[in-house]
């Protein structure tokens, strides 16, 4: 294994002895019992999916369906099947372990991800239900016209296509070390086999068995959440959860200071932008939204599910406290994004700890990952090959083509990143979402608060510029200024590309 990935994910017990099948994850179980008995429940999960994903595609196939799922999903399934897509994998293993680092200025991120909801629900759903597009991208080709569409889709294809492969990697890399490495499987094997189930499960319903799917699988992930909270906070013999949290040190949450990266109007302008573009200019979160029957169940889903997340991630910063707790205590050495698994997998814990993590910890992945891949499969498809124009058998082939495409690109990508990997998978997703969602930004801010309409051979010189112009801001800036930019750089980079459009060439 490489060392960036050995890095991340290496947690050694003290106090192991005896056989073991992954020492790197202190996980000490039979060699021949472990594997079989992860596979076996994922076999079955996994049956459950393809399942309901045929069940929710019965007699409705077809691109309509894939893309829109016939806008006829009831709101409240589709904003509980959000929780689970907006934290994927690494929110699962990634925020625990931030927090001996961070502690809880990530909740300062949350709060902010609250107003960016609110700002997705008022002004940027009505809008998408006005323009009635099949993807969000349609609303540029009527503002600016069609080189602004492309630039939109391509840089949202870029985005999705490096966050979707950074979230998966990290769960590919823990169940290939669990499952895969003990039967002597490479790595590209388990990226294989990740992608082809979320393929199998997704190329004929599209969107619309995602939207059953997931409530699944979020319901799968809460479950194991919880479960694992009681379960150690009666080890640590916690009585009052709620008074002990924040007894921590790791629960301090507002940072004042402005030099801090953690400072609370940084992380809370840097979540409410991330939101903002992440969801509201993301047509993977997007997709989801339109599937409602109308604007107004759209907009209860978006507030709704808003509310909800900001419980969901406390929990998941508090099982971080706990985890680090119960590490110290057992003796072992673990941090990171492998703090999780080495506590769940480590001696003396119950099998069924270890095989509900994992299985927690794939249903949070696949939640985001099915639903990115048929976001990527729809944004291309329409925006970039216009099926629409074709007929529908045409377009039908040739969107079944695309969607083992992006399945093959974004495997090829998780293979590829896997000897540089970050040893905190989720401070990288949002540090390149800063980088890559801030054109997007400029460019809906543009078309919604002013009137000009840049030259259309200008507007993707200035959306590339714009992450290149931001990247040397923020390299500059401590130097010169003495200010460290945090999450809040997406706001940063959006405003340039703003003022590079409208100071531009523009069409008379």
């Amino acid at each position: 294994m490489p060392g960036s990935r050995a890095n991340s994910l290496t947690a050694r017990s003290k106090a192991a002895e005896g056989s073991s099948i992954v020492q790197k994850y202190g996980i000490f179980v039979p060699m021949m019992t472990g594997p079989y008995l992860v596979l076996a429940v994922l076999a079955g999960y996994f049956a459950l999916l393809v399942a309901v994903a045929r069940w929710a595609a019965r007699r409705h196939e077809g691109n309509d369906q894939f893309f829109t799922g016939g806008r006829q999903s009831p709101w409240w399934l589709v904003s509980f099947g959000m929780i689970g897509a907006s934290l994927s994998g690494v929110t699962f293993v990634s925020v625990p372990g931030w927090v001996s680092t961070a502690q809880f200025s990530y909740l300062q991120m949350v709060l902010g991800y609250v107003a960016g909801y609110a700002v997705v629900a008022f002004v940027l759903l009505p809008l998408y239900y006005r323009t009635a597009t099949t993807t969000i991208y349609g609303y540029l080709d009527q503002r600016f016209g069609v080189s602004a569409y492309r630039t939109g889709a391509w840089f949202f294809l870029l985005s999705r296509w490096v966050g979707s492969s950074l979230r998966l990697f990290l769960v590919a890399s823990i169940l290939h070390d669990l499952v895969a490495e003990p039967f002597g499987l490479p790595f590209g094997a388990t990226v294989v086999a990740v992608l082809a189930l979320i393929w199998m499960y997704t190329h004929r319903g599209g969107i619309r068995a995602v939207v059953f799917t997931d409530t699944l699988q979020t319901a799968a992930m809460l479950g194991v959440l919880i479960w694992v909270l009681v379960v150690l906070l009666g080890r640590l013999g916690v009585d009052n959860a709620w008074d002990w949290l924040w007894a921590q040190p790791e629960s301090q949450w507002f940072f004042p200071d402005a030099s801090d990266g953690r400072n609370f109007w940084k992380q809370f302008l840097g979540g409410m932008f991330i939101t903002i573009t992440m969801t509201g200019l993301d047509q993977d979160m997007m997709q989801k939204n339109l599937t409602c029957r109308n604007l107004r169940e759209a907009q209860l889903n978006m507030m709704v599910f808003s509310g909800v997340l900001v419980f969901v991630n406390l929990l998941f910063l508090a099982l971080g406290v706990v985890l680090y707790r119960y590490a110290g205590s057992v003796g072992i050495d673990a941090s990171g994004d492998g703090l999780f698994a080495a506590v769940a997998m480590s001696p003396g814990m119950p099998a069924a700890v270890a095989v509900l993590f994992v299985l927690g910890l794939v249903a949070a992945a696949y939640s985001s990952a099915d639903s990115a891949l048929t976001a990527l499969t729809t944004s291309f498809s329409v925006d970039i090959l216009g099926v629409e124009r074709m007929d529908s058998a045409r377009a039908e082939r040739l969107r079944r083509r695309v969607h083992i495409g992006m399945t093959v690109a974004v495997g090829l990508l998780i293979i590829g990143i896997e000897p540089f990997a970050d040893p905190s998978i989720i401070k990288t997703i949002f540090t390149a979402a800063g980088y890559t969602y801030g054109p997007l930004l400029g460019l809906f801010a543009l078309g919604q608060l002013t009137s000009v309409k840049p030259s259309s051979r200008w507007i993707p010189w200035a959306a590339v510029s714009s992450p290149l112009l931001t990247y040397a801001a923020s390299w500059a800036a401590p130097k010169f200024l003495g200010y460290t930019f945090g999450f809040e750089l997406i706001l940063l980079n959006g405003l340039i590309t703003a003022l590079l459009l409208a100071l531009g060439p523009q069409n008379k």
